[in-house]
């Protein structure tokens, strides 16, 4: 089987390297020669609106997938008249507009913060009189890592938050003050099978995650609610892979923040500590292969490396600590790579990870 994958992120390249395990061959399509995916497997060189770039990769391939949800649509509905394209156009276009994502929530049932459409300034005041203040303006389109959002606090200071965002079309939510913040991982096969991880309970900082504990600790019945909305979501839209849905804990309830139509950052615990990782599961769901157990091994935590990676060595010296490199530059932000912490016993997970996270470059004050 020949997988092409649009996107050579390191995404692309963990899900190329389960390939390699499964006697799958994986090809990226990505705008760098030296992606993260193309420093370990076959690779096309374009922009993912490139008609050339991509008929190669569909020629190299006997099904499609995408490592990010920012591909442009366009580019890809033509290439689903020609081979398998999984997740579907439906999925990838849904997970880019942050306004059809929570009108989704809505029809399926999971609970959402009150939102509204913006436009123009005009209807920004409008939206913040319906949800109320505090609130957060977010551009309904290209926004990851905490990027395209800004929080609103008095309504004179809307107009500054409209040209924060770049006054594109947006939406504002009302500003939830959660208790935390979890994540569902699921993966759904061609023929409809659906399985799903534990809930994930994630950290951030500038907008960035920083950690992940799994399984949540205490997720009790929140994990049946999840597995609900989450199954909900994928039903509704014929999904065939990995899907991830954003959550905020008040109290007892999930409110559904954003979903990601692909492989998810709060899903790389599972290459050590699952039965079967999510990298994976979505190639064998959109192989039309038999899905894997998602049973957790143990427990794990999950470090993200920002801007610039820790000494392998001091990292590698901790029998329980598992380090993953991307082959990316150094750069203030961006993702590096990551450290995952396996472990049978919860608190020793916990001790391991704060002493793991003191040999970053910059040590983070873990709130737990």
């Amino acid at each position: 089987m020949r997988v092409g994958i649009i996107g050579g992120g390191q995404l692309g390249r963990m899900l190329a390297q389960s390939g390699q395990e499964l006697g799958i061959t994986c090809t990226t399509l990505d705008p760098s020669a030296d992606s993260p995916a193309a420093q370990i497997g076959p690779a096309i060189v374009g922009e993912y609106d490139d008609a050339d770039a991509l008929g190669r990769l569909a020629a190299a391939s006997d099904v499609l997938t995408f490592e990010f949800e920012n591909v442009p649509v366009a580019a890809l509905r033509p290439l689903a008249d020609r081979l398998p394209v999984y997740p579907s156009p439906l999925s990838l276009e849904t997970g880019q507009d942050r306004l059809a994502e929570k009108t989704l929530f809505t029809e399926v049932g999971l609970p959402v913060p009150m939102f509204a459409a913006v436009q123009d300034l005009a209807s920004l005041n409008a939206a913040i009189q319906a949800v109320g203040l505090p609130a957060v303006l977010k551009t309904r389109r290209l926004g990851y890592d905490g990027k395209g959002q800004a929080v609103i606090r008095h309504a004179e200071r809307a107009e500054d938050a409209w040209r924060a965002v770049g006054e594109v079309p947006s939406i504002c939510e009302a500003f939830v003050p959660f208790d935390r913040e979890v994540s569902i991982v699921a993966v759904r096969g061609r023929g409809g099978d659906v399985r799903c991880w534990p809930l994930v309970e994630n950290h951030h900082r500038d907008g960035i995650l920083r950690l992940s504990l799994a399984p949540a600790p205490g997720a009790g019945e929140l994990q049946a609610a999840a597995e609900r909305h989450v199954r909900a979501v994928m039903e509704h839209l014929d999904h065939v892979g990995v899907l991830t849905i954003e959550l905020f804990v008040t109290g007892e309830t999930l409110l559904g923040n954003e979903m990601a139509p692909r492989v998810h950052n709060s899903g790389h615990w599972t290459i050590e500590a699952a039965e079967t990782s999510q990298f994976e599961n979505h190639l064998r769901a959109v192989c039309g292969l038999p899905l894997g157990e998602t049973a957790p091994r143990g427990y794990a935590a999950m470090l993200n490396l920002i801007g610039e990676e820790p000494d392998p060595a001091a990292v590698l010296a901790f029998p329980d600590a598992h380090l993953h490199r991307y082959g990316k530059a150094p750069r203030e932000g961006r993702k590096v790579g990551h450290i995952t912490i396996r472990g049978d016993d919860e608190a020793a997970v916990r001790e391991r990870m704060l002493q793991v996270s003191a040999l970053l470059p910059i040590p983070q004050p873990w709130p737990i």
